[in-house]
């Protein structure tokens, strides 16, 4: 058992080391493998005790950024609900990896345990997903196939299959007694290959994907992003707004001079990040004013991201779009705001463990509107789907914009409460992945940083530093096409679903013969 315990926690620092910033993408798969083996004939309880190990190991640094501002209670607290979901995993494989490591029992659980907590409670945080660690990976083609849910399943298959390989090379194959049989060495020649052949079906799973394409082609459109940052780095920097909002003023006019003077290439449209505006432009009239004077001087559409103060009582988290000459004409409200970061749910209860519930002063409300918005450019519209931060690892949500018809993704997002941590890098990870995922560029546009021009194929261009004010200028494609994950939606998480459900029936059924 102590074996196991050290594997599953080496489980969980391996799966943090393949996000961003650490960048070893290839260590999930040692992560995933390493929690097989922990798992494989533990027992349903021991696996509980093994997951829930892996998962503290997993998110407690991962989601460290969580408590810059607000204490360490609410970053534990978080880790540690997310942590359950990988209990829950490990349970299923201590409980369906009786006589050894079952590479599609793991694959498919991982994928479940994903889906389930990327739903709930609260709508779920699918933030940290294994699949958001492989922006850099061979898999990521993956993703144009079968998903966010396609990547995270082939990397825990990859593990797996490499798991079982050690496995096999290390241990002697199991009897035939059932439960509590004791361990015989293999008749001649069986199981001879299962350790090369595993090694080899993992190298193919790893390398294949590299062959499928990822089109890049389409109408040029010229963005804009303005990257304002914020005049202090606190959880208070938005007591600070109008200074705020200054600074993206003033950079927007800096760029319309060098526009002016062609040191620029002439955008068609400039896109705001998140809290650009945190005064409500549709009841200030000088926030309005200035926003509008910003619009005039670039002479084209400019998205910008406000906090309205409505309904009464309460807020709404909204990109606006402007027109020069025009002001205000349209409007996306995000559909998803952030439990215990933009509403407090419960609040009187969680007051109890901590005050900062009431740092929230007023509940933002979600909008019931796709994130979608024609804009108007030369020679027409270009439909553009709106994602605001933690939107973009919502996949319905950024699935939907596609199929809405959207040709270009736009993530406005504010990183200023997460301080110079991970977290501006793995959001932009994500923003990648979805940029494969659907086949559409991703303009992640942040109030300071890390901003850039996502392709379809996943690279990024004009990439920025934290903390800097700082624009973003360059063509990305407009695209139509649909992407097989795009079409099939839901499905490659609902026979994952399905899957798993037959192997545990079965493994009951079996076991009740027994």
């Amino acid at each position: 058992m102590l074996v196991r315990l050290v594997l599953s926690v080496a489980a969980g620092l391996c799966l943090w080391l393949a996000f961003p910033t650490n960048d070893l993408w290839w260590m999930a798969y040692v992560g995933i493998g390493a929690l097989a083996l922990a798992t494989a004939g533990a027992g349903a309880r021991r696996g509980l005790g093994l997951g829930f190990a892996a998962g503290l190991a997993y998110f407690v640094p991962l989601l460290s950024w969580t408590g810059i501002f607000v204490g360490s209670l609410p970053w534990l607290a978080l880790a540690v609900l997310e942590s359950l979901y990988v209990a829950g995993l490990g349970a299923l494989c201590g409980y369906l990896q009786r006589d050894g490591v079952r590479p599609l029992v793991v694959a498919l659980g991982w994928v479940v345990a994903e889906l389930a907590r990327a739903t709930t409670p609260f709508g779920g945080f699918p933030w940290g997903r294994v699949a958001f660690s492989q922006a850099d990976a061979p898999l990521l083609g993956v993703a144009s196939w079968l998903g966010t849910p396609g990547v995270t399943f082939t990397a825990a298959l990859v593990g797996a299959l490499a798991a079982l390989a050690v496995e096999r090379l290390v241990r002697p194959v199991r009897g035939q007694g059932g439960a509590g049989a004791e361990a015989t060495a293999a008749p001649p020649g069986r199981g001879r290959w299962v350790a090369p052949g595993a090694a080899l079906c993992a190298a193919a799973l790893l390398l294949g994907p590299l062959l499928i394409p990822r089109p890049v082609d389409g109408e040029p459109l010229q963005v804009l992003g303005v990257q304002g940052n914020v005049p202090e780095m606190t959880l208070e920097f938005n007591a600070q707004r109008r200074a705020v909002l200054d600074n993206h003023v003033a950079t927007t006019l800096a760029a319309a001079e060098l526009i002016g003077s062609g040191d620029l290439p002439a955008p068609d449209l400039v896109l705001w990040p998140e809290n650009a505006s945190d005064i409500d432009p549709l009841r200030n009239a000088d926030a309005a004013a200035v926003i509008s004077r910003a619009a005039d001087a670039v002479g084209v559409p400019l998205v910008v991201g406000a906090v309205l103060r409505e309904p009464e009582d309460r807020s709404t988290n909204a990109s606006l779009l402007y027109l020069p000459g025009e002001g205000f004409v349209d409007r996306y409200v995000k559909q998803r705001p952030v439990p215990f970061a933009e509403y407090i749910p419960f609040r009187d209860f969680f007051r109890i463990f901590s005050d900062k519930v009431d740092l929230v002063a007023r509940d933002f409300v979600a909008g019931d509107e796709p994130g979608v918005m024609s804009v108007p450019v030369d020679g027409g519209e270009v439909v553009l789907g709106i994602a605001i931060c933690f939107e973009v690892v919502v996949d319905d949500l950024m699935r939907d914009n596609v199929l809405r018809g959207a040709e270009v993704l736009f993530v406005p997002t504010n990183n200023a409460t997460f301080g110079f941590t991970d977290e501006s890098e793995q959001q932009l990870a994500a923003s990648r992945v979805k940029a494969v995922e659907l086949g559409r560029p991703v303009v992640h546009v942040s109030t300071v940083g890390v901003s850039g021009l996502v392709m379809p194929d996943g690279s990024v261009h004009e990439k920025t530093e934290l903390f800097t004010r700082d624009i973003i200028s360059g063509e990305v494609p407009r695209r139509t096409d649909l992407t097989l994950a795009a079409r099939l939606g839901w499905w490659p998480e609902r026979l994952a679903v399905a899957g798993l459900v037959v192997a545990l029936v079965s493994a009951v059924l079996v076991r009740r013969r027994g």
